[in-house]
């Protein structure tokens, strides 16, 4: 069936327009963080999933297959990622993310081989675990209508990259930070900053004078960990 298959596969593929793409306003992500339990057994692993999928922009798999050994906790901190086509990433990690991974890997003894986040019974967490963690905790955050969004960690990577544009971080920043093989994939997030496209308008708005709009400084360079991080690479 070769010469099926290959006349099959030479059929062009209907041109669509791309999927919207959703994240959480940051409003969106204190609420969020502010309505998880503090009390439980579990409280505090669910926690530190939540705030490793923000920081890091992860992928579900990616999350379900760290291990403590990907961890360095130490100054600067980073955590190394297994992404997609066997390639392997470095993402800085904010001091309140190692603040609660520190804190939960200490309600264990574990070897460096094992996962960072478990199921009851220190079983390994699937995706399809995380999944249900996060839809549990962020079920109450999807809208409804047209553009119905639903939380899931995939909108948490979605978040992470509009959040670190919407800072300042500079796009190919971005794109090594989430692990994008094509910087167009990046880019796309570009559309979804609101804010951004606000500022903008204003600036060029009749009767400003445009020469005289002054221009923030890049945020990055201010960012001691992120360039500590460069540095080390």
């Amino acid at each position: 069936m070769l010469a099926v298959c290959q006349q099959v596969a030479a059929i062009p593929v209907k041109r669509t327009s791309l999927p919207d793409t959703h994240f959480l306003e940051r409003e969106e992500v204190t609420a969020l963080f502010r309505s998880l339990p503090r009390q439980g057994h579990l409280s505090l692993r669910d926690r530190t999933l939540l705030l490793f999928l923000y920081n890091t922009g992860a992928r579900v798999q990616e999350v379900a297959d760290l291990r403590i050994e990907h961890l360095e906790l130490k100054p600067p901190a980073k955590v190394h990622l297994h992404g997609k086509g066997d390639k392997w990433r470095t993402c800085p990690l904010w001091d309140e993310t190692v603040k609660h991974l520190q804190a939960l890997l200490a309600q264990r003894s574990a070897s460096p081989g094992e996962p960072v986040f478990c199921a009851p019974k220190a079983r390994p967490l699937t995706r399809f675990g995380i999944y249900k963690i996060v839809r549990r905790h962020g079920a109450s955050f999807d809208t409804h209508g047209p553009k119905s969004r639903r939380v899931s960690p995939h909108l948490f990577r979605h978040t992470a990259a509009c959040h670190l544009l919407e800072s300042g971080v500079e796009v190919n920043v971005i794109r090594s930070w989430l692990g994008h093989v094509s910087l167009d994939t990046t880019n796309r997030y570009a559309e979804l900053t609101l804010r951004a496209k606000a500022e903008a308008l204003r600036a060029c708005e009749l009767g400003s004078d445009i020469s005289t709009v002054s221009r923030a400084r890049v945020a990055w360079k201010d960012d001691k960990t992120l360039l500590d991080w460069l540095n080390s690479l």
